[in-house]
C-alpha cells in the first residue's frame, strides 16, 4: 500500500476527499489507514472491501468518483507461481469487474493503472553484459521503450499484463479515459516491504533491524528505482493531460539516471547503519530480468515529466522514516 497510502495523503493534503477500497490483507494497511484517519479525518472514507467481487458497492463507488487508482493487485512472482487462480482473479478479473463498473456508470471517471516492467518478460531479444559489478543492456542506453514487444512471463506477468491491455482497449473499444503506469522499483515511507515484493524497503527494513537478507541470482541485477514523491506526480501530470494520455502505456521509473543493483542498495544501506548488512545467495526467480531500466522518454514528450530525487537522496528518506516509526515493524 505503499502508493496507495503516500496518493491518499497527497490529495487528502491537497483539500480533496478520497475513498479507500481495500481488503486488508496485506501487511501494514491496517496501520497506513490509522496514520491517514489520524492526519486527515473524516475526509478519508474507508470501504472493507474486494475487487475480485462485481457488487453495487463497486458501482456505487466508482459513480462518486472523478479519478479511480487501481492499486489493487496481487504484486509478487513467487506468490503467483504457488497460487496463479488467486493471482488471476487478483489481478486479471479484478481489472476487468473495476473497468466494467467505470464502462457502465454515468460519469466514467478517469482510471490509472498501475502496471509493471514485467509485461516484457525476460527481454531475451536484448543483449546484456557486465561490468563493474553490475549488469546493463549492449544497446538500449535510454533503457526499455513502450515499443518493447510484450512477453508475459510467470502467472504474475500474464494477470498484470491481461489487466494492461484490458486498460488500453477499454479506451479504444468504449471510449473510456484510462493511463497505464508500467512501473518498475517504486519505493518510500509507509512501505512495508516484503521478501518477494518492494526490495528497497525490503532490504532496509532488514539492515534496520540487523537481519540478513537472501538474494535471488548474484545480486548484479539492476534496476532503475523511483522515489513514491515522483510517482505521484507523473500520476498528476498525466491526469492534467489525459487528452494525450488516455488509452496510452507509459514505461515510469527512474530511468538511466536512477539505478541500482542490488548489491549496491546493501552498500548504500551500510553506510548509514551501524552494522553490516548480512547476505545470502540464492537460486534465481521465475523470469526474473538481469537489468530493466525504464525509458522514460516518452512521460516527457507527453506530459514533461521526470524524476526529481536520486536514489542516495530517496533511500536516505526512508531510512529516515523506518527509524522514526521502528517500534511497528514486527522484528523476525
Amino acid at each position: 500500500m505503499t502508493i496507495g497510502t503516500n496518493l491518499t495523503a497527497h490529495y487528502l493534503a491537497n483539500n480533496k476527499r478520497v475513498t479507500i477500497l481495500d481488503n486488508f490483507s496485506r501487511a501494514g494497511t491496517e496501520e497506513n489507514v490509522r496514520w491517514l484517519k489520524k492526519c486527515y479525518g473524516d475526509r478519508l472514507t474507508v470501504v472493507k472491501g474486494d475487487i475480485r467481487q462485481a457488487d453495487m458497492n463497486l458501482l456505487k463507488l466508482v459513480e462518486n468518483a472523478e479519478v479511480v487508482f487501481h492499486q489493487a493487485a496481487q504484486v509478487a512472482v513467487t506468490t503467483s507461481v504457488k497460487y496463479p487462480r488467486e493471482d488471476f482473479e487478483v489481478n486479471a478479473l479484478g481489472t476487468f469487474n473495476l473497468l466494467e463498473a467505470v464502462r457502465l456508470s454515468s460519469v466514467r471517471p478517469i482510471v490509472v493503472y498501475s502496471s509493471t516492467n514485467k509485461v516484457y518478460g525476460k527481454m531475451e531479444d536484448q543483449e546484456v553484459t557486465e561490468s563493474a559489478g553490475r549488469y546493463s543492456y549492449v544497446k538500449l542506453a535510454n533503457g526499455v521503450s513502450e515499443t518493447q514487444p510484450l512477453d508475459f512471463y510467470s502467472p504474475y506477468g500474464c494477470s498484470k499484463g491481461t489487466g494492461d491491455q484490458y486498460m488500453i482497449d477499454y479506451t479504444r473499444i468504449y471510449g473510456l479515459k484510462t493511463i497505464v503506469f508500467r512501473q518498475s522499483c517504486i519505493y518510500g515511507p509507509h512501505q512495508f516491504g516484503i521478501e518477494d515484493q518492494g526490495w528497497v524497503a525490503w532490504f532496509a527494513i532488514r539492515a534496520m533491524q540487523n537481519l540478513p537478507v537472501t538474494i535471488y541470482g548474484d545480486g548484479k541485477q539492476v534496476r532503475d528505482v523511483l522515489y513514491i514523491d515522483d510517482l505521484i506526480r507523473a500520476y498528476d501530470a498525466a491526469i492534467e493531460n489525459i487528452v494525450r494520455t488516455a488509452g496510452q502505456a507509459y514505461n515510469i521509473g527512474g530511468g538511466p539516471r536512477n539505478t541500482l543493483s542490488l548489491l549496491e542498495l546493501i552498500e548504500l544501506l551500510n553506510q548509514h547503519f551501524d552494522h553490516q548488512l548480512n547476505y545470502t545467495l540464492d537460486d534465481w526467480r521465475p523470469g526474473d530480468q538481469l537489468v530493466y531500466i525504464s525509458d522514460i522518454q516518452k512521460s516527457k514528450l507527453d506530459f514533461e515529466w521526470e524524476p526529481r530525487v536520486s536514489p542516495h537522496e530517496g533511500v536516505v528518506k526512508l531510512i529516515r522514516w523506518l527509524k522514526q516509526n521502528e517500534s511497528i515493524f514486527v522484528k523476525g
